[in-house]
């Protein structure tokens, strides 16, 4: 999509009916033979790599040599998800490896972050004031978003390394040059050579900001795994959770972050924040947040394209249709909570600040000015010209791109507007149809 002529955040508008866009699965020859020594086994009922609860936070604690997970909050989220795990995923062998690693870097996370503040107490006396949320549906602008506001010196963002990889904290001497950079950038690499057309529908890197469902996702209560596994009963659990101890937890992981290297303020972003917006306010009270819009009718087939490619990585049975489905049930039921959030605070809305994916792409300056105008804050030249500069750096379809449609994913628009009827009156978003191929 075009902004200012030159850029284009990856939610790209230019989706088209009819073709089918979908990936086919990758498997590079090691993981093909591994998957062939899976199914061997699997047809003499052993089961190689224990993705048990038990099994995983005694590996965990093994590894990092540390007993503490901290709060014991983690466990009925770890214990619903490895259940889905075994029950609905249809992993095959790696990805019965990709789901273990994953949840031991998690729970090493909960580990080394727990000692750390056990050994540097002041670590509890870090204050978080005025952090900025970019909330919204996936594909709506939010990425563009995000790295021009994370252009201003003020604004401190998340990086990815920093999340990859936490203990030590970054410091401010060494923070474009950590080791742990490069560490995060192979792994992002293999990412890319597993799930190839990633990056045009995600760009991630490993000096770029990264999302607050990665930093939640080591409490176990993340749409996160949602995007790597087909986990249904985990999802519809974890949209009925209270989650202000998630954002507890989440406020602990910035104390650590901005230990050593602070910023006037956080800017962070997810999607999945559109719904726990009263637990948000609970934990955050001075919050300031940015939710963008647009027409569902393109964000579920995106969205759906995303989490196709990344699930393909873990199962040889991805049903295209079924992830649509699901894409329907957890966006609109997040923006049913978000909007009865809402009503129910209406003394927030003046914390809150609706944009459309139109202006921000069209004209993201100006929607850059009106964010720093509502919040009373201070656009700085320098700020205006590293802004300036971040659209220069990042052309149209830098990444490639991200075409899709609801046929892929067999939906019907008349179905994906219904469920969405309540959020498009609410918010007034105009249609946005599929252009002609």
């Amino acid at each position: 999509m075009s902004v200012q002529s030159s850029v284009h955040t990856s939610a790209d508008l230019s989706g088209s009916p009819g073709a089918n866009h979908l990936a086919k699965p990758f498997r590079p020859l090691p993981i093909k033979a591994l998957n062939a020594v899976g199914r061997g086994l699997a047809r003499l009922g052993a089961v190689p790599i224990d993705l048990s609860m038990s099994g995983l936070l005694a590996a965990a604690q093994k590894h990092a040599k540390l007993h503490d997970f901290g709060l014991p909050s983690f466990r009925p989220g770890l214990s619903k998800l490895v259940e889905a795990l075994e029950s609905e995923a249809r992993l095959n062998l790696f990805g019965r490896y990709f789901a273990r690693r994953q949840m031991l870097e998690l729970l090493a996370h909960r580990l080394v972050l727990a000692d750390y503040r056990k050994h540097n107490h002041s670590v509890v006396f870090e204050k978080i004031v005025r952090p900025l949320f970019i909330v919204g549906l996936p594909r709506t602008g939010t990425t563009l978003l995000y790295g021009l506001l994370a252009e201003d010196p003020a604004h401190r963002a998340p990086l990815s390394w920093e999340i990859d990889d936490p203990c030590p904290p970054a410091e401010t001497s060494t923070y474009h040059t950590d080791p742990r950079i490069e560490t995060t950038r192979k792994r992002f690499e293999q990412v890319n050579r597993l799930a190839p057309g990633f990056q045009a529908i995600h760009p991630v890197g490993a000096l770029m900001p990264q999302e607050c469902i990665v930093t939640t996702a080591s409490e176990f209560m993340s749409i996160r795994f949602q995007m790597c596994f087909d986990v249904p009963s985990y999802d519809e659990w974890l949209l009925e959770q209270d989650m202000t101890e998630t954002y507890h937890h989440h406020r602990r992981f910035l104390q650590h972050m901005q230990f050593r290297h602070k910023g006037e303020r956080w800017i962070l972003k997810s999607p999945g924040h559109l719904g726990p917006i009263d637990a948000l306010f609970d934990v955050y009270p001075d919050a300031m947040l940015i939710q963008t819009h647009r027409d569902p009718i393109r964000v579920v087939p995106s969205v759906a394209s995303l989490e196709y490619t990344m699930r393909l990585v873990s199962s040889d049975d991805v049903d295209p249709a079924r992830v649509g489905r699901q894409m329907i049930q957890t966006w609109s039921k997040l923006l049913e909570q978000g909007m009865a959030a809402r009503a129910r605070r209406p003394d927030r809305e003046r914390q809150i600040l609706d944009l459309t994916m139109r202006e921000i792409v069209t004209a993201p300056l100006a929607s850059v000015e009106k964010i720093y105008r509502h919040f009373d804050l201070e656009l700085t030249s320098e700020a205006r010209e590293r802004m300036q500069a971040y659209l220069a750096r990042h052309p149209k379809d830098e990444f490639g791109t991200h075409r899709y449609s609801l046929e892929d994913f067999a939906l019907d628009a008349d179905e994906v507007n219904a469920a969405f009827k309540g959020y498009r009156e609410r918010f007034g978003i105009s249609a946005e149809p599929f252009e002609k191929s």
